[in-house]
Parts: structure tokens; sequence; C-alpha cells
């Protein structure tokens, strides 16, 4: 397998997009040889999705479009971004608000750490930000 293999797409601002976005890198990390099954297939897609929807909800239209990409790394390393062109970074919120709405950053954060991962935002140089989660590649590619 190559040292890195890289797969992204760019889709508009939309909530039709989410779905999209988790297929996406769903197909991605699969033709890579995550079992499609696997609990790890599942991390990818629930992260994917909050990301994205956080990219759709929380720019408050400024982003017309979002980014996602799926980068493995000497198939040892996992990375998925979500980009988006607003300049607002992801924020805790209080519990109260929680109750009802923000907790998908709680999830992504939760779900990273289970997995032994790593969390982190990054600025674009067009002013917005990628949050990135970085997850060690535990795939089982068969012979």
């Amino acid at each position: 397998m190559a040292d890195r293999q890289e797969a992204s797409v760019t889709l508009p601002s939309d909530p039709a997009s989410v779905s999209s976005a988790r297929r996406f890198a769903t197909d991605a990390v699969v033709s890579w040889g995550l079992p499609d099954d696997s609990d790890t297939a599942d991390t990818v897609r629930l992260i994917v999705s909050e990301l994205a929807t956080n990219a759709v909800q929380h720019t408050f239209g400024l982003s017309p479009t979002f980014r996602v990409d799926v980068v493995l790394e000497r198939d040892e390393v996992l990375r998925i971004g979500v980009t988006d062109s607003h300049p607002r970074w992801p924020r805790r919120l209080p519990a109260a608000v929680r109750q009802d709405n923000g907790r998908g950053m709680v999830i992504v954060r939760s779900l990273t750490a289970q997995r032994g991962g790593r969390f982190t935002v990054t600025a674009t140089e067009e002013g917005g930000k990628t949050v990135w989660v970085t997850l060690p590649w535990s795939a089982v590619v068969a012979g």
C-alpha cells in the first residue's frame, strides 16, 4: 500500500450533503481495507456526520461549501478533516445548552479519545478552519 492515500470532496453547505459526506468517507476507508461492518467504520461514519452537520448548521450561511478530507498515512494513522470558510472555531457549550443541542462536538471528542486519537483545529489561509480527527489505523487487511 502507498505511504499516503487521500480522498477529498467538496459539497454544498446543505443538510442533504451530510449523508453524502458520510458515504464518501466510508467508501474511502473501506476501499483502503477497513471492513464496512466494523466498529471503526461506524466511528468514521459518526465523526464525519457530526463534523459535516456542524459545517452546515453553525456557519450561518457564511460557508457555501465544506470539504471532507480523508487521509491514510503509512497504514498507521487515519486523518479526517472537515473544512469550512467560517472563521468561528468549535467551542464547548454550557451543559444547559447541550440538553437540546450542541452535543456533536462532545460526541466527536469522546469517540476520538476512546479510539486513542487526537482532535485539533487549524486555520485555513482563507480565514476558515479545518476540524481534524486523527485516529490510529486498526484495519486488518486480508492477505
